[in-house]
């Protein structure tokens, strides 16, 4: 496997595994390292005293299966994250192909979030959910580590609602992707 090429950083492409090149971990590495690596999209979501808030997440992992417990990072403590990171319970959302553009409402500030047309209602006990997801597992922040200018969350997972199975929504070079059962397997 090649390592990243300084002369080809800027177009995020490897360099031939004949001749790797080491460079130093910048942030514009390390982007360029992840930009090819796909990861899940999920949604984060919770009710706090203002209201619900939430946002897209590709970071979310599990961490545990006893007990369960999942991991997801938030890039700062303020707006829909501090929100998420104060409130007694969330909701993480794993979310199918088709709820591409909820994903997109959600990475972006400003916007329009929860509306009816998205598909939200509220569990029992208060949280946002989306009842199209074909999982949402409701959970409590247990740790958040500081990480520069992120926060790492881990989290117990609390239920876990199983919906239709659905072609996943992925996350790769910048672009959201289909996966399902259809895709070669290798």
């Amino acid at each position: 496997m090649g390592v990243l090429n300084p002369d080809s950083m800027a177009d995020g492409l490897m360099a031939d595994a004949a001749s790797p090149t080491l460079v130093p971990a910048t942030m514009e590495a390390f982007k360029a390292a992840f930009r090819d690596h796909p990861a899940g999209v999920a949604l984060v979501t919770a009710m706090t005293p203002i209201g619900p808030v939430g946002l897209t997440a590709s970071s979310v992992a599990s961490v545990s299966a006893d007990p369960a417990a999942l991991s997801f990072s938030v890039t700062r403590a303020t707006g829909s994250a501090g929100g998420l990171l104060s409130a007694d319970s969330i909701v993480v959302h794993l979310l199918a192909a088709d709820q591409v553009e909820v994903a997109r409402a959600f990475a972006r500030s400003g916007a329009p979030r929860f509306t009816p047309e998205q598909g939200w209602s509220s569990l029992p006990t208060g949280e946002p959910w989306l009842i199209a997801a074909p999982v949402a597992m409701r959970s409590r922040i247990v740790h958040t580590l500081p990480v520069g200018a992120s926060s790492l969350v881990v989290a117990e997972v609390l239920d876990v609602r199983l919906g239709e199975r659905a072609p996943s929504l992925v996350y790769r070079d910048r672009r959201f992707h289909a996966l399902d059962d259809e895709s070669p397997q290798l």
